[in-house]
């Protein structure tokens, strides 16, 4: 039902593939369109306990399509507050796990797209670039909120400054991704037993936990002790932890439901 993304359901995980392989996964309108869609069916799909984010071909995506938005009349306030801010919200308030393979280059909004996710495997050959400097622009779609958050304001500051390419080796060393394999098939690999652990844990504590940790970058001790307070009575009360109780005075293995 996509053009521009490949999406498919099978054992509670959502699988997303952005699909312009021949230019390198560049956003078009279309395709941001897509991703909105599938990210808020996903949110409002009960089934759906994990999502895994991953490009089609040699790269995760190498940011906007700058021809697609020269044939476009709209600002570039307009076209973000259309296209890429609903998408980045998106994935940061689905009560969900979103994980990202960068099976490639990420580069301006594509590594906007990767940061936003909740854990990032990267190939050994991925590159990460913030290339909006090169054309004169600022960061934008969450990099200038993510980026100084896991690697400190120096570090962002230069990589936005400088454009410079990052390895996937460096990325690992200052906490930009999660991981870092050989090859695109142990990505493939990893990326499958990662979204399979996820999709069995409970999903519901996940959501909550997604927003506590998101919460705390602008939040005082207090504030997220309440936090804590309210989301612990919420899932004492959920089935996944009488399960996890069930299962911890049975000495068998927990199977949570999400709900």
């Amino acid at each position: 039902m996509y053009k521009f993304i490949i999406a498919e359901t099978k054992d509670s995980i959502l699988s997303v593939k952005l699909n312009r392989p021949e230019v390198y996964n560049a956003f078009n309108e279309d395709m941001l369109f897509e991703l909105q869609d599938v990210f808020k069916k996903a949110s409002e799909d009960s089934s759906v306990r994990c999502i895994t984010l991953t490009g089609e071909g040699r790269a995760f995506s190498s940011g906007q399509d700058l021809k697609d938005f020269t044939d476009k009349k709209s600002t570039f306030k307009e076209a973000l507050e259309k296209k890429y801010n609903p998408l980045i919200n998106s994935i940061t308030s689905i009560q969900k796990p979103v994980i990202c393979g960068i099976n490639g280059v990420a580069a301006g909004a594509g590594l906007s797209l990767a940061l936003a996710c909740d854990y990032r495997i990267a190939v050994e050959s991925a590159t990460l670039i913030e290339v909006f400097i090169n054309v004169g622009l600022v960061p934008d779609s969450g990099s200038s909120f993510y980026l100084p958050k896991l690697i400190g304001y120096a570090r962002a500051f230069e990589m936005c400054t400088t454009a410079d390419k990052i390895s996937a080796a460096v990325a690992l060393e200052w906490g930009l991704v999660n991981k870092v394999v050989s090859s695109q098939k142990i990505l493939e690999k990893l990326m499958n037993i990662t979204a399979k652990k996820y999709a069995s844990m409970p999903t519901k504590s996940i959501g909550m936990i997604k927003n506590l940790l998101n919460v705390s970058y602008n939040s005082d001790l207090n504030s997220i002790l309440e936090m804590e307070g309210k989301y612990q009575d919420i899932a004492g009360q959920s089935n996944d932890y009488k399960e996890g109780v069930s299962s911890f005075l049975e000495k068998r293995k927990p199977k949570f439901s999400g709900t």
